[in-house]
């Protein structure tokens, strides 16, 4: 069992930036997919980030195309946090944003996801 608890949304001004970080309890924190979905009103959750182990030495990092370039995933082993690092932020990129666990292969597809946080809301003003 993965516990996955957010933090660091809030109300920024577009064109800003914001760290969403996302503590995960559990041992095998390492060999878990992380990512970070997100929800606006009126509208369908969508993929935003993932990170997975390559096999190798490093962990490989997707994007959705509306953030790439803007957005960057990250993890720290250590301390079981996975972090969203957004910039240039986008009245469009409002949203309740939720970090995710996965074991097993690689998906963007939320359903296919194993665990989730609570989430927490990024608010872009114009």
């Amino acid at each position: 069992q993965v516990q996955l608890v957010e933090s660091g949304g809030g109300l920024v001004q577009a064109g800003g930036s914001l760290r969403l970080s996302c503590a995960a309890s559990g041992r095998t924190f390492s060999s878990y997919a992380m990512g970070w979905f997100r929800q606006a009103p009126g509208k369908e959750r969508e993929f935003v980030a993932g990170t997975r182990w390559s096999g190798a030495s490093t962990y490989f990092a997707y994007y959705a195309d509306s953030v790439k370039g803007r957005f960057t995933i990250s993890r720290d082993n250590a301390k079981n946090t996975v972090y969203l690092q957004m910039n240039s932020l986008k009245p469009e990129d409002t949203a309740v944003y939720y970090c995710t666990a996965r074991s097993g292969g690689w998906s963007t597809i939320g359903d296919e996801w194993n665990y989730w946080g609570q989430g927490t809301q990024v608010t872009v003003s114009s």
